[in-house]
Formats: structure tokens, C-alpha cells, sequence
């Protein structure tokens, strides 16, 4: 007897395509191989294009969803059309695992950081080659105007990675709560390592 295979997508896979899912984003794979020339796509990744608030899925067909750093780039009204569609087309028990900007961490470091403005922000090759970030050098987010705006507001470096929308716990689990999932666990992360404080939620769709 063949065992059906799993569907598993990852939405707004961005850098971070993954073998075994089918890898979604607004961007084609060339697209990525620019954007992140550090980074090595196998040849057999294939992005697909697909409106995210519209998936060309059946209902209750796919078995894990995953969305890393996406939902934060959703505006307030696309927010409900796409966790909806999430529910939509994630099977009874399927899991939806996900990750976004921890706000409230990020604005406490704000308002504890250093508010000295320095420059405006820039995006020629110069200011890229030394880490110029909003009116500092540097990736440390000790300065209020430094690289921790873009944790809040997004990086502005190009279409589609500007921030519309933040996040909690308590908002996310209330979400969670209006579509009847339920959550298994849920962790704070650093993105990056060692900035960029985030939340990543393990979460299922209930029977």
C-alpha cells in the first residue's frame, strides 16, 4: 500500500526555502538568489507565487504550515484574511508552526537605548559596505536610531520587507484562541543570534 505524502508549505519562505515543503513568497527564486547571495539554493527548489489570502488549496489538505518572520509585514486588514486561510486550508490536528518580531521586547530596548541621532538613513553602496544603519555604523541596537528600527519598522531596503503590523504573546494567543487552535508551546529566539528578538509559536488546528 502507498503511503500518502504529507503536503507541507512554508509561507514567505523569503531566504530560507526548505526541502520537503512547497516553498511560497512574492519573490521569484532568482529574486532570493540576489537578495541573499550568501546563502546556497538547491536545485531543486521551486518557489511558487501563490496569493497567500487565496491559496490554490483545497480546504483541510495540508498537514504543517510553516511561516517564518512573515506575518509582521501583513497589514491590519490583510492580519484576518491570511490566519483565516490558514484555518481554511490546514487539515483537523494540522500544525501551523510560525515566528515573528517579540514587539514588546523590542520596544523595552528602544526605550532603553541611547537617543542620539546621528545621520539619515542611507542605501547607496558606501553606507551598505559599512553596516549603515538609520544613522549608525553598527549592528548593535544600543542606539535608538540605530539597527533596532528595522526590527520595528522593517529594513525599508526594498518592496515587501516593510513592517505593517506588531505582535505578542498575549495578542498571538488570543488569535489563536478566535480561530480554535490550540498552543502546544511557544519560545523566544534572537533571528539573528544575537539581535532581533523574536517568538515562534507550535500550534494545531483543533478536531
Amino acid at each position: 500500500m502507498k503511503v500518502k505524502k504529507a503536503m507541507k508549505i512554508n509561507i514567505g519562505c523569503g531566504g530560507r526555502p526548505k526541502d520537503g515543503y512547497l516553498n511560497i513568497d512574492m519573490d521569484s527564486i532568482e529574486i532570493l538568489k540576489e537578495r541573499y547571495p550568501y546563502k546556497t539554493f538547491s536545485d531543486d527548489i521551486k518557489i511558487y507565487n501563490w496569493n497567500i489570502f487565496n491559496l490554490p488549496l483545497d480546504d483541510n489538505s495540508v498537514d504543517e504550515i510553516l511561516c517564518e518572520a512573515m506575518i509582521e509585514h501583513l497589514s491590519f486588514e490583510e492580519e484576518s484574511k491570511f490566519f483565516y486561510e490558514i484555518k481554511r486550508v490546514l487539515k483537523p490536528k494540522g500544525k501551523f508552526i510560525f515566528s515573528t518580531t517579540n514587539f514588546e521586547e523590542i520596544v523595552k530596548i528602544w526605550l532603553e537605548a541611547d537617543d542620539h541621532w546621528k545621520d539619515f538613513y542611507r542605501n547607496d553602496d558606501e553606507a551598505i559596505s559599512q553596516n549603515h544603519w538609520f544613522g549608525t555604523y553598527t549592528y548593535n541596537m544600543k542606539n535608538r536610531w540605530g539597527y533596532i528600527l528595522a526590527s520595528i519598522f522593517g529594513s525599508q531596503n526594498g518592496d515587501g520587507q516593510f513592517h505593517k503590523n506588531c505582535y505578542t504573546i498575549k495578542k498571538i494567543q488570543a488569535i489563536l484562541n478566535r480561530l480554535n487552535f490550540d498552543e502546544l508551546e511557544h519560545e523566544k529566539f534572537l533571528w539573528k543570534g544575537s539581535r532581533d528578538p523574536m517568538i515562534r509559536f507550535f500550534t494545531q488546528k483543533r478536531s
